[in-house]
């Protein structure tokens, strides 16, 4: 089978340690070969999101999709007090979604995809409501967006209330900060930015909160945080049998981010998609968001009215890269490049020909006002062997042959423009 580039926001292409570490020995996971490994893992991620007080958190590992954390962290956290959902895409609906199957008191305020939470809605919710939670997403993969965890972390605090975070597709290229954001838990997979496989998720959270679900009933059985923290703080074990190769390929993902230096990994993804979206801007494409708002991990980009989705899909695919598909609102609007998997420089300029190219075959009619992309188009193949010398964006060199990552500094932060729109969120709530 020819290797296929994944642009996408996970499943990701992996190293090639990620996919040999599948495949080490056999070990039993109530022996202490495992025990070993489990503990590593746990260390790590600690390690992944800069806990600068250890001691104070801990990490559990399920065996299941992002999506498993997620419900194991709604449906074993709230018990009868109150939680407001906030959402502004899919993954935001999507928790909604799960608090309602667990949690009676749920309350539930909708932004349109691709709009900012608008802090105000939110602030007068709360003043009207006894909120004990708040629950959002993180990155929100359906548009691209990255919501502002600093803002809406401080306005919790300023309400008493306490954070759980959908992490599943920032954690390991966006900055996430649980000590200053009043973050009690928050979920994410191993598939996403962290590179390796589909199938393990976890949940990080405060030892002290931990322990408060002790009290609260369990609303699942396999997927009840608080038997998971039992097991791996006295046990070093989980609840249930782990998928233990995928364990293997965890440990080793997380060991290359480690290796790298987690601020030198998210700067790298930053870097990539500003490589990606300089190239796409110059072949004429256009974005679903404005810059401030985008994540590092995707770049939502509106499909051309000459272009048919799913043959522009199916023509990338034939060149062997896959991307997404909008969906949702944004179904036949807009396509998705992902830039988190384990690309090479060629590989991102191969994908940049290739895109090129294919627009370049659809056919365009002379009145529709459009340009041509390239007066010289060459014949298929024209993937370069190498990248050009250097990508220049805003006069700053973004990629060169000779220069590495490190002009773009250590690390980026999000903040929410000052001057954005109000949006009149949609609100529902059973509290």
């Amino acid at each position: 089978m020819e290797k296929l580039l994944l642009f996408t926001p996970g499943p990701v292409n992996v190293a090639a340690n990620v996919r040999a570490a599948v495949g080490l020995e056999d070990i039993c996971h109530r022996e202490l070969e495992f025990e070993d490994l489990l503990r590593s893992i746990e260390g790590r991620l600690l390690q992944l999101f800069e806990i600068r007080n250890e001691q104070d958190y801990q990490a559990v590992v399920i065996t299941g999709s992002g999506t498993a954390a997620n419900e194991a962290m709604l449906s074993s956290v709230v018990g009868d007090q109150n939680i407001l959902i906030l959402s502004n895409g899919e993954f935001g609906d999507r928790l909604h979604a799960i608090s309602q199957v667990h949690n009676q008191n749920t309350g539930f305020i909708q932004f349109p995809w691709g709009e900012p939470i608008n802090l105000e809605v939110v602030a007068e919710y709360l003043q009207n409501h006894q909120i004990d939670f708040i629950a959002l997403a993180h990155h929100e993969t359906s548009s691209g967006m990255l919501n502002p965890l600093g803002t809406i972390g401080a306005l919790a605090r300023v309400n008493g209330s306490a954070l759980l975070v959908d992490c599943v597709s920032s954690a390991g290229a966006e900055s996430i900060d649980m000590e200053r954001d009043n973050i009690a838990f928050c979920s994410s997979s191993s598939s996403k930015a962290i590179g390796s496989y589909p199938g393990l998720s976890f949940v990080i959270g405060e030892v002290l909160e931990y322990e408060k679900l002790k009290s609260i009933p369990a609303r699942s059985a396999y997927l009840n945080l608080y038997k998971f923290f039992e097991f791996a703080i006295g046990r070093s074990q989980t609840p249930n049998t782990p998928a233990i190769p995928l364990f293997f390929a965890l440990d080793q993902a997380l060991a290359n981010i480690l290796n790298e230096g987690v601020r030198h990994r998210r700067a790298k993804i930053l870097r990539t998609a500003k490589i990606l979206r300089h190239e796409m801007k110059e072949l004429g494409l256009t974005f679903f968001l404005n810059t401030e708002d985008m994540s590092s991990v995707l770049t939502t980009v509106f499909v051309p009215p000459y272009v048919d989705i799913a043959v522009f899909r199916q023509r990338l695919r034939e060149e062997s890269i896959i991307i997404y598909a909008g969906k949702g609102p944004l179904k036949d609007r807009v396509f998705q490049i992902g830039n988190i998997g384990e690309f090479s420089d060629t590989d991102v300029f191969q994908f940049i020909a290739v895109l090129r190219e294919t627009l370049n075959k659809f056919r365009i009619p002379e009145d529709a006002g459009i340009t041509i992309l390239s007066q010289h188009v060459p014949d298929p193949p024209m993937l370069p062997t190498v990248p050009p010398l250097s990508v220049v964006v805003n006069g700053e060199v973004i990629f060169s042959k000779t220069a590495l990552v490190d002009s773009l500094g250590s690390d980026h932060s999000r903040t929410i423009p000052g001057d954005s729109a109000p949006v009149a969120g949609e609100i529902t709530s059973s509290i």
